[in-house]
């Protein structure tokens, strides 16, 4: 079966300011490359349209009075944070980007593609169910996931948040809920917005144990975030057995990204994607979405990582992947030796999660 590309040329509409991290050339230099390279002829691809989110489907996930505010503001313009400004339209922009993951989840579901990458914008997963923040606005992870949930489509959802910064929006809207394993890998929140995702947040309530943080610290590379995965992500999922396995990727773990510090590459992207479908071949029939988050190098790296995530979930040879070798000396100076640092945190993780897994006993 086919991979879906979610994607429409509405997602280029939004931007807060010409020269705001979060702008359209996020996605024009991703769909250039995808163009240069093929991908979008290739037979095992294909470009599906997306469409708008229901008020009932924003609604499941935020509150009415948050969009109402949210709807008001985006007739005249206004100011949610000092980073996230509402410009003109921005609901509707939102709308058609919470639209899109529903899109992917819905033609994974309908048997049209084995799995899909909604290229969405805006972000979404600092969006809480009463406010938006970091240049998010509606979560459009977890409007999808709960629309999933309510129509029976699924019964137990795994979120893997690669983004370098926290999910905390994600996190706020599962942390009770034992039907939503949510993991998040990202950048120590003492060196990095939001400033939470600390190893001590295990969900609350019936939730508790569900919820998984993994701090890494700056210069962190392949090789932290393939310990991550095997000692902690893929157990956790195997035991936890999904219906369905969802990606919020954020693409600003790369090296060249202007807003953080961590040293991940395209190939090791591409690897990380390749377990996700590895394992929801094994555990969920191949059902799995991804959806895109940050990422901010818009040259250096978004082209090529988006590409890589493409290329392995359709399958193709990821041997290849790779930036250009301009920026080979960026890489060598972000890069930083901290397996050490990272196996500690394992370390304590698996002691603190002990009681809720069996893999970690």
């Amino acid at each position: 079966m086919k991979t879906g590309i979610v994607y429409h040329d509405y997602y280029l509409k939004h931007e807060q300011s010409p020269t705001h991290p979060e702008r359209r050339e996020r996605l024009e230099y991703t769909m250039d490359q995808l163009r240069e390279e093929g991908i979008l002829e290739d037979p095992d691809i294909e470009v599906i349209c997306p469409r708008k989110a229901t008020m009932e489907e924003v609604l499941s996930v935020h509150t009415a009075r948050y969009i109402e505010r949210l709807k008001n503001m985006s007739e005249k313009g206004g100011v949610i944070d000092f980073d996230t400004s509402v410009p003109v339209g921005l609901y509707d922009s939102a709308v058609w980007s919470a639209g899109g993951a529903l899109t992917a989840a819905e033609s994974v579901f309908n048997g049209r593609v084995k799995n899909a990458f909604a290229l969405i914008r805006p972000p979404g997963h600092h969006a809480k169910p009463d406010n938006g923040a970091g240049f998010c606005y509606l979560n459009n992870m977890a409007i999808m996931v709960k629309s999933l949930i309510k129509r029976k489509m699924i019964k137990r959802a795994a979120i893997l948040d690669w983004d370098a910064h926290h999910g905390d929006g994600t996190q706020a809207v599962f942390y009770d809920n034992p039907d939503v394993l949510y993991i998040s890998i990202h950048q120590d929140g003492r060196t990095l917005y939001p400033g939470t995702g600390f190893i001590d947040e295990i969900g609350a309530g019936k939730g508790r144990g569900y919820n998984i943080c993994i701090p890494v610290l700056p210069g962190a590379s392949d090789d932290v975030f393939r310990l991550v995965l095997d000692e902690v992500y893929i157990p956790v999922v195997e035991e936890f057995k999904p219906d369905f396995i969802a990606i919020s990727a954020g693409q600003d773990n790369h090296f060249t990204d202007p807003l953080t510090n961590l040293a991940l590459t395209a190939r090791g992207y591409a690897e990380m994607m390749k377990d996700a479908v590895i394992l929801s071949d094994k555990l969920c029939n191949g059902r799995l979405v991804t959806i895109l988050e940050g990422g901010y190098g818009v040259e250096g790296g978004l082209p090529y990582v988006n590409l890589g995530i493409i290329a392995a979930m359709a399958g193709m040879d990821i041997s290849n992947i790779r930036e250009p070798k301009i920026y080979e000396d960026v890489l060598k100076r972000r890069r930083r030796d901290v397996i050490d640092s990272a196996e500690e945190t394992v370390r304590r993780l698996k002691s603190i999660l002990k009681d809720y897994w069996a893999c970690f006993r």
